[in-house]
């Protein structure tokens, strides 16, 4: 019998991004840096609690634009932290600054900042099979590759387990459960990516 990961069912907003937005292949650097935001500030708190405030770091962040958010100075840290819309935490609002600065270091080097992550992947999405929510790991090889150079390029608030819950939300690991019905969607999503993605790389 097909049934929803049980993480996503306490809430309306949390069943919409489980069967929307979890687990979809993306190449777009703008949401890899709205995730990059959003993941960094869970951080002690949880998914929920920060997929709630989404408008509000929406409208604080400059639509999540790298290029803005990088030339944030001291007074904008002291406007946020004063802005009941985000998680005010100092260290998180300055690592979320310094943070877009090297996106846009990657974004020269790779090209792009999809293309970065992606290579950890070659290109392709890991389509785990998992039975329960148990068995569901916190962390993986990659995150812990990724988040080990991020941190030496000088990223905070990126460790490998939120890294990998990065990885899982943005599709570089399918992990919904064998019993959702959003497993094999995602599973075809990524099929077609790879062949997109492929084909953008030849060109």
């Amino acid at each position: 019998m097909s049934e929803l990961c049980g993480w996503c069912l306490s809430d309306p907003q949390y069943i919409a991004y489980h069967n929307q937005e979890w687990g979809v292949p993306c190449d777009d650097d703008r949401t890899h840096f709205e995730f990059l935001i959003l993941e960094a500030a869970q951080a002690g708190l949880s998914w929920l609690t920060v997929l709630r405030k989404r408008e509000g770091y929406r409208m604080a962040f400059a639509d999540f634009s790298p290029h803005k958010v990088a030339k944030f100075d001291a007074d904008m840290v002291e406007i946020l932290k004063a802005n009941p819309g985000i998680v005010r935490n100092r260290l998180k609002i300055e690592s979320t600054i310094s943070n877009a600065k090297l996106f846009l270091e990657i974004q020269k080097e790779y090209g792009s900042f999809a293309r970065y992550m992606w290579s950890y992947f070659d290109d392709k999405p890991i389509q785990n099979q998992w039975l329960t929510l148990a068995d569901v790991p916190a962390t993986s090889e990659q995150s812990d590759q990724i988040s080990k150079d991020l941190k030496k390029r000088g990223f905070r608030f990126f460790g490998s387990t939120i890294c990998y819950a990065y990885l899982q939300a943005l599709g570089f690991v399918n992990d919904h459960l064998l019993s959702c019905p959003r497993h094999a969607a995602c599973a075809e999503l990524g099929k077609n990516f790879h062949a997109h993605w492929q084909d953008e790389g030849s060109t």
